[in-house]
């Protein structure tokens, strides 16, 4: 997420009532999670685990709850608390506004663009030319939608990301801030669900479909030409290569890479990365030719154990 306007370390440390290390002056361009962050962003970290992960990072600002030697070129934020602040920062620079209308009144909507009835429109939304949203589909503030896309009835884009800390007090989320992008013809059905990211955008490329009840997980990026059937379950931070086919009732593990022209068969559990161009299925997925080993070495089990009886 960029900000409106570059500010400086010490506007920043302000908003938040942070110690700073670096010149006052210092420009910060925006925040983002560490996974898409770019020179003049802040990134957080809370745990010692993670801190060389964000100090060597692109972010040039490092939000963190301890004094370290801070890298050459970059800037420290000192907070007891950096998932607070970084929420902080989430509500300051970009505030949840109410809306007042169906559609609301800054939305941006292309020429031929059907929106039919109790549909619901957020707040600087854009929508191009030639696009179908059936009824009773809920689009939030700041979604950007492509031409030639078709939206089916129930259909929520731009809720906020399954992102929690756990306190004594219970879990603490984390804001999202970032945005729903749906490219140029693009097909999506009833009841699917679409995250937007914490800081950055969730992104369906051009040409993919995807049918009914399907879950998509923030920050993950969906490739061109994906075909995504129904009940799948994509979790956060998930890259999806082009031309993808993914089966009914899948589900995908965070942070990990879908190669392209994959093909996972229905009821697969991806726990890990898997290479493009190559068919899988089982759990966890794995490539048909091992799958099937495995399943002529189970059917063994019964005459081996039928042989140790007998010795």
């Amino acid at each position: 997420m960029k900000f409106p306007q570059t500010h400086t370390l010490q506007q920043i440390a302000t908003i938040i009532n942070a110690e700073f290390v670096g010149e006052s002056d210092f420009p910060v361009e925006g925040m983002n999670e560490i996974h898409v962050v770019t020179s003049g962003d802040i990134v957080f970290v809370d745990h010692p685990k993670y801190y060389d992960k964000a100090l060597q990072s692109a972010a040039t600002i490092i939000l963190i709850n301890k004094k370290v030697a801070c890298p050459e070129g970059k800037a420290l934020l000192i907070s007891d608390d950096p998932f607070r602040d970084f929420n902080k920062l989430t509500d300051y620079f970009k505030p949840f506004q109410k809306s007042s209308a169906n559609i609301s009144s800054s939305a941006e909507i292309g020429e031929n663009t059907i929106i039919q009835p109790n549909s619901f429109i957020g707040n600087h939304v854009k929508i191009g030319k030639n696009c179908i949203i059936h009824s009773n589909v809920s689009i939030y503030d700041h979604a950007v939608i492509g031409d030639n896309v078709t939206i089916h009835a129930g259909t929520v884009l731009g809720a906020s990301a399954f992102y929690y800390k756990n306190r004594p007090e219970g879990f603490d989320q984390l804001k999202s801030g970032g945005r729903v992008v749906i490219e140029n013809n693009v097909d999506i059905g009833a009841a699917c669900t679409i995250d937007r990211g914490v800081s950055g955008d969730t992104t369906i490329k051009a040409g993919t479909k995807i049918d009914n009840q399907v879950q998509i997980g923030h920050d993950t990026v969906i490739g061109e030409k994906c075909l995504i059937a129904s009940q799948v379950g994509i979790a956060g931070c998930v890259i999806i290569e082009n031309e993808v086919t993914i089966w009914g009732q899948v589900g995908i593990t965070s942070g990990i890479t879908i190669g392209e022209k994959a093909v996972i068969s229905a009821q697969s559990g991806v726990s890990k990365s898997l290479a493009g161009h190559t068919s899988y299925f089982g759990t966890p997925a794995d490539t048909f030719r091992k799958k099937y080993k495995e399943i002529a070495s189970i059917r063994l089990i019964p005459s081996l154990i039928e042989k140790i009886d007998k010795l």
